[in-house]
């Protein structure tokens, strides 16, 4: 590869191929080169916890492009491979192995990693997290009927996952620090919409609660033991409690790191010539006026793209406004908006709450700050201009659903 005109990017995930097809679109015509870990190319995991866990799509269907638009392309895939160091000085990338690749522009797209346990117990057999397409296939194999699961974590994967096995037949339980599921994320008014969800769906939520230890029997999770005392029976554990950004190759050369890697609002890192995307990136967003680090997958899906055009010698910003969805049994969700915890007065309800097909709304003083659209369609981008625009709204108007919602538009 010429150190002159090479892009690196590190990292095999979604944030990667769609880095490499933004960087060929946008006209870079000299070599690009994508480094992973894993021995798949670049796939999209929410499918993970969502679709290809339940059955309902094949596994083809997960991956970012097509196994041939690589060498049609010319992209160079080097996958199952670590990066071990940044020479930042002598603009290289240093592999396992010692071989080291030179590039002209470098993209970190190292994405997360689930935190684990570290409880006595949490390196028994079947004790499950979820981030690779197989920990989903090993997953999908332990959500029988009749088998007894239990979740610890309540948040976006342990409901998600939740949901999957109760479909399949299984016996859930799902263990949570706080009062209710996702409270730390929705707020009370939101989350008791999902509590409820799960509990007419036959799930045990048990809130609260502090794991001590997990129990087992020739290697194999049998039990979870709570610090009251109680045992719960397990045939398989899944761990969702949270990711952790992947910075150690930054941290190694002395990139700027905090709850992820630094940039500005190019997604440029400290570092000359090298920028961040995905799950990775702390970046700073020019209408919220904060760094902020977004955990989904609509994030992996768009940095890239600003990413390469401006390491192609473009003045791009990112300022799209974070995005999530969700699909937990007959239930799909739409999220778009910022709420620092805390951050928000109030939420407005527009539709009907109790069937669950509404809007929620959260609000600061006037003005709408997050909007989230559950079993309804075509309202986020309305949505998302409402938000933009700052406009001062009426609670009143907002929560009635004959008034259009472009109608608060200036």
């Amino acid at each position: 590869m010429s150190p002159a005109t090479g892009c690196v990017i590190v990292g095999g995930g979604l944030a990667a191929g769609k880095a490499a097809a933004a960087l060929r679109k946008h006209g870079h015509d000299g070599p690009v080169l994508i480094i992973g870990s894993e021995d798949e190319r670049p796939y999209i995991r929410p499918p993970l916890s969502k679709g290809y866990l339940l059955g309902k799509e094949e596994r083809d269907s997960i991956f970012v492009h097509s196994a041939d638009w690589y060498p049609e392309h010319d992209v160079e895939l080097l996958l199952s491979t670590t990066v071990i160091s940044l020479d930042l000085e002598s603009k290289e990338v240093v592999l396992d192995g010692g071989r080291r690749m030179p590039y002209a522009k470098l993209l970190l797209a190292t994405g997360s990693s689930p935190r684990r346990l570290t409880i006595p117990g949490a390196d028994l057999g079947h004790v499950h997290y979820l981030r690779r397409v197989g920990d989903s296939e090993r997953l999908k194999a332990a959500f029988t009927a009749g088998s007894r699961i239990v979740v610890i974590g309540d948040g976006w994967i342990g409901l998600e996952t939740a949901a999957a096995a109760r479909i399949a037949g299984a016996e859930v339980t799902v263990l949570g620090h706080g009062e209710l599921p996702l409270i730390k994320v929705l707020g009370r008014e939101a989350a008791e919409v999902f509590a409820g969800l799960h509990t007419e769906r036959g799930v045990s939520l048990l809130p609260g609660v502090e794991v001590e230890r997990l129990v087992g029997t020739e290697g194999r999770v049998s039990g979870v033991q709570l610090a009251d005392g109680r045992l719960l029976p397990a045939d398989a554990v899944v761990v969702g409690v949270g990711i952790t950004p992947n910075v150690e190759l930054a941290q190694q050369a002395d990139i700027e790191v905090d709850n992820g890697i630094l940039t500005d609002r190019h997604l440029r890192t400290s570092a000359p010539d090298v920028w961040a995307a995905g799950d990775v990136a702390n970046a700073f967003h020019p209408w919220l006026q904060r760094h902020i680090r977004v955990e989904h997958w609509a994030n992996a899906q768009n940095q890239p793209a600003t990413a390469a055009r401006n390491m192609l010698g473009e003045d791009v910003a990112y300022e799209r406004l974070p995005y999530f969805y969700t699909d937990q049994y007959d239930l799909g969700m739409e999220y778009t908006g910022y709420v620092h915890q805390g951050g928000y007065d109030r939420v407005v309800f527009r539709g009907d709450k109790e069937n669950r097909k509404f809007v929620a709304f959260w609000m600061s003083r006037h003005q709408v700050l997050a909007g989230m659209a559950v079993n309804m369609w075509d309202v986020i981008g309305p949505i998302r201009a409402l938000i933009q625009s700052r406009a001062d709204v009426d609670d009143a108007a907002l929560a009635d659903p004959d008034v259009p919602l472009d109608s608060f538009l200036p």
